[in-house]
């Protein structure tokens, strides 16, 4: 009875970070530790906010040897279990990471088939791309097939509507790849959109914005903050291309209601896994009424998606997009000999087909 009166009480300000029954629950296995959120991660370091504010923790010894692999160690927006409830004697011990309801990911920068997570319990992720001359659908395709594959609900947002002359064009363009995700255009100088941004937030909902660098994250978290907690530059004259001002990922509470988790720009998203059915339907859709089964839509009779293009039905350009990360996704999990040989593979047909190929070149190039 103890338990029940301390526990509910205490919760009830977890609940404003987010805290739903599915996490309390579970929360209730490990008895003897508490309940916090990860706000911030610096390398091996995390910030954390628990039953009676914030304080610092690193993990146990215990989690790291058990881990499998980065995704399981925690990410900014996870729910984790900590031994203590404020830093007086030290900084906190996290000794579980709970169950995710979502999970953004990514290759991660400069490794081979190595999942990061860039951010965990997600309700709703923003998608921003600038309206400018680095206005680009092939990105957004990307952004939008890890978005998906999260779990989380996708949201196309388009900044400096302002500053775009053409917004119906982009717009229009954007409709053939957004595949059910709602687009926002928005201006931080009127305020233009940032109420239709509003409608998709909620008290205890988390939401997280990814795009480049520069394309206006940190000024929409200002304004939804209702003041300037993140720093901001403008982006480059030379190229309409941004600049880093965030370097890490955090958690804040947002005065309205619910939960903003900012990342780091990221203009080279490199895919480990994801569900392309969802980003790339209409492709699907058609490819599943040609005439084979295993068409690799090239020159097979009875090829749907080769008609879809030459009705201009489908564009050349979406269907290499969806090719190129079929291929990225096909890697997923080989080592660097495996990667290799698979790209020989679809290259040549085989190691063989490459040294006859190689030697042909060879011979022709001596006579």
């Amino acid at each position: 009875m103890l338990f029940e009166r301390i526990w509910k009480p205490l919760n009830s300000y977890l609940k404003k970070y987010g805290l739903t029954e599915f996490f309390e629950q579970e929360a209730t296995l490990y008895n003897g530790l508490f309940l916090a959120r990860i706000t911030e991660q610096h390398r091996d370091l995390y910030k954390v906010i628990g039953e009676q504010g914030e304080l610092n923790a690193s993990i146990s010894g215990k989690l790291a040897f058990n881990a499998d692999n980065q995704l399981s160690y925690p990410a900014v927006g996870d729910w984790v279990m900590i031994d203590r409830i404020d830093g007086a004697t030290g900084n906190a011990i996290i000794h579980h990471v709970l169950r995710r309801k979502s999970m953004l990911a990514r290759q991660a920068a400069g490794t081979a088939n190595v999942e990061q997570a860039i951010a965990a319990n997600i309700d709703t992720i923003f998608v921003c791309m600038l309206l400018n001359s680095d206005f680009n659908l092939r990105r957004i395709e990307r952004y939008l097939t890890i978005a998906w594959d999260s779990m989380a609900t996708p949201v196309i947002v388009l900044t400096k509507a302002d500053l775009c002359e053409d917004l119906q064009q982009k717009t229009n363009e954007l409709s053939s790849v957004s595949m059910g995700a709602d687009v926002i255009a928005c201006s931080s100088e009127n305020e233009y959109g940032y109420q239709a941004i509003n409608a998709h937030i909620g008290q205890g909902k988390t939401i997280a914005f990814v795009g480049s660098s520069g394309v206006g994250k940190s000024t929409i978290i200002n304004h939804l903050m209702g003041r300037d907690v993140l720093a901001t530059k403008k982006i480059r004259e030379d190229d309409d291309k941004g600049r880093h001002t965030t370097t890490y990922r955090q958690l804040l509470l947002l005065p309205d209601g619910g939960i903003v988790i900012d990342t780091p720009g990221m203009r080279e998203l490199q895919i480990y896994t994801g569900n392309l059915s969802k980003s790339f339907e209409d492709i699907e859709e058609i490819a599943a009424k040609c005439k084979y089964s295993d068409c690799s839509h090239g020159a097979e009779p009875g090829c749907m998606v080769r008609k879809a293009i030459e009705d201009g039905q489908l564009s050349e350009e979406r269907f290499k997009s969806y090719q190129k990360l079929q291929r990225e996704i096909s890697y997923d999990g080989l080592n660097s000999r495996q990667l290799e040989n698979e790209k020989i593979n679809r290259m040549f047909g085989s190691k063989a087909e490459m040294k006859q190929t190689l030697k042909r070149f060879k011979d022709r190039n001596s006579r």
